[in-house]
């Protein structure tokens, strides 16, 4: 790589980055392109240069974390070599893990799908194309577990309930958390755990 490609990549990321923390911040209708341009520390005109649009730059952050979640999932529960319980184990674990390093992120999506419902379609399109293939193998080995009936597809619904749950309610959880814990992160780690084990022992995993 020349230096000239290592800077448009360093100068590409910084707008990504200051392009992040304006969307989770303040929305989609409240970013502005000349504060990401600022917080990025480039002119307008070189955030145009890079991202025509704020369309094109929303699409691109959102189309990385989604990709970001897919090969977590797929990397999770996509590895036959694996028993189940420990497949199922480790995607829930790994993406609670992305959910806390992505906190906001929850509830930006779904502020912004509740104005622009139209959005959800090239997101449920992406993860499908991730996942699809790890939960028709995943459910094929549902099926063959005794005295359970679940579908994959509600199997991923819980999961993605119980771990977002946290951190779409967390200015209530972390005060509350306080009484019972030693800090929110702690309330964090053991809330992880108990999503396993409702996981696990919904499917007689345990």
């Amino acid at each position: 790589m020349t230096d000239g490609q290592k800077q448009s990549r360093d100068t590409e990321t910084l707008i990504l980055q200051a392009a992040e923390k304006e969307f989770l911040d303040k929305g989609y209708a409240g970013a502005k392109t000349t504060e990401i341009a600022e917080a990025a520390g480039v002119t307008h005109a070189m955030f145009h240069y890079y991202f025509r649009t704020k369309d094109k730059l929303f699409e691109k952050i959102v189309s990385d974390k989604i990709d970001s979640l897919g090969d977590i999932l797929l990397g999770a529960v996509g590895n036959p070599e694996l028993p189940l319980k420990e497949r199922i184990r480790d995607g829930i674990s790994r993406h609670f893990d992305f959910l806390a390093a992505n906190p906001a992120l929850p509830r930006f999506i779904i502020n912004e799908l509740a104005v622009h419902p139209d959005r959800i379609v090239p997101i449920r399109e992406k993860l499908l194309e991730k996942v699809g293939v790890a939960l028709k193998s995943i459910q094929s080995e549902l099926d063959r577990l005794p005295g359970v009936k679940t579908n994959a597809m509600m199997l991923l619904a819980d999961i993605v309930s119980l771990n977002v749950f946290p951190f779409v309610a967390a200015p209530m959880l972390t005060a509350a958390a306080g009484d019972f814990f030693k800090d929110y992160d702690e309330f964090l780690e053991v809330r992880k755990q108990e999503n396993v084990k409702t996981i696990l022992t919904k499917l007689n995993l345990i």
